[in-house]
């Protein structure tokens, strides 16, 4: 394994470890207006929520790496202390990105972008009319990590209104994950989207208390078929399935022919864990757990 001390490379080389292993990241794009009423636009990747009472959002614009200089949006932030940030999905991330070129102050990047600018409600600075979400905030601190080149700054926002798309809500009115089709910034000119197959869903473990990896027997967590993944699967649930429930599922189909087939002890066990990692693929849990524990009820 590599091992990098901060110290011992340049501010840009460890700039690019950090973007290029830290992510994918969501985008604000963030929109502003200077004490002349001069709208800016640019998206930073140094952003997340980071409460939802009161609901705050914070993004860092760093100083530039090359020339240790500051950036517009940070400068409009510290003189009117509100902003708009816009959420980015795959419709606009081309124009995301040319709004991110480093026009010369009062430049207008909704115009250079080809974005719509939509009046917002509660503060100066516009909307992004094609962003999906946007939530109008205030600036409530700002914090400078530093004054070379590559410091960030957390502009600390709490939004005070938002507005949502209706064509990327659910008829029970949730965000649709399907539909709005999010992008998250990775390392060079790299992004991911949150889209088709790139989704997928994991079980929190917020009502149950999982029994953990460490109470999963020995035979099946040190299996060589079973991956990390799949013991963390069968480790979220509360209990594991009885062995009347067990010796039931050993009468079905999908398991007597396994126990038919297999030749020995070691080829059932192969049999067994085989089957059950296409049921946790398939987040069949249970019936995976009952499928591992077969070859205990055919010992007995």
């Amino acid at each position: 394994m590599k091992t990098i001390r901060p110290e011992d490379i340049s501010t840009g080389e460890l700039h690019q470890i950090l973007l290029g292993s830290i992510g994918p990241r969501p985008i604000a794009f963030a929109s502003t207006m200077d004490g002349d009423g001069n709208p800016n636009l640019s998206p930073f990747s140094f952003f997340n929520v980071f409460s939802a009472n009161p609901p705050t959002l914070v993004f860092s614009p760093a100083r530039r790496v090359r020339n240790n200089t500051t950036k517009h949006t940070l400068e409009n932030c510290e003189e009117t202390r509100e902003v708009v940030i816009n959420v980015v999905n795959y419709d606009i991330v081309e124009q995301m990105s040319l709004s991110s070129t480093e026009y010369d102050r009062g430049v207008n990047e909704f115009v250079k972008a080809g974005l719509t600018p939509l009046e917002s409600e509660n503060v100066k600075p516009f909307r992004v009319a094609e962003s999906p979400v946007q939530y109008e905030c205030i600036v409530k601190d700002i914090v400078s990590l530093g004054d070379e080149g590559g410091a960030g700054n957390l502009i600390i926002c709490e939004v005070v209104k938002v507005h949502i798309q209706e064509k990327y809500l659910t008829e029970e009115g949730k965000i649709d994950q399907r539909k709005i089709d999010l992008v998250g910034r990775m390392g060079g000119n790299f992004y991911s989207r949150a889209h088709g197959e790139a989704l997928f869903e994991v079980a929190k473990p917020l009502r149950n208390k999982g029994i953990g990896v460490d109470q999963i027997p020995p035979r099946i967590r040190e299996s060589y078929i079973l991956s990390g993944n799949d013991l963390g699967k069968l480790g979220n649930v509360e209990k594991l399935p009885t062995e009347a429930e067990v010796e039931a599922y050993s009468h079905e189909r999908d398991a007597r022919d396994i126990l038919e087939r297999a030749n020995d002890g070691y080829e059932l066990r192969e049999l067994i864990h085989t089957r059950a990692k296409e049921l946790l693929e398939d987040n069949h849990v249970m019936e995976a757990w009952k499928m591992l524990l077969i070859d205990k009820i055919n010992r007995g």
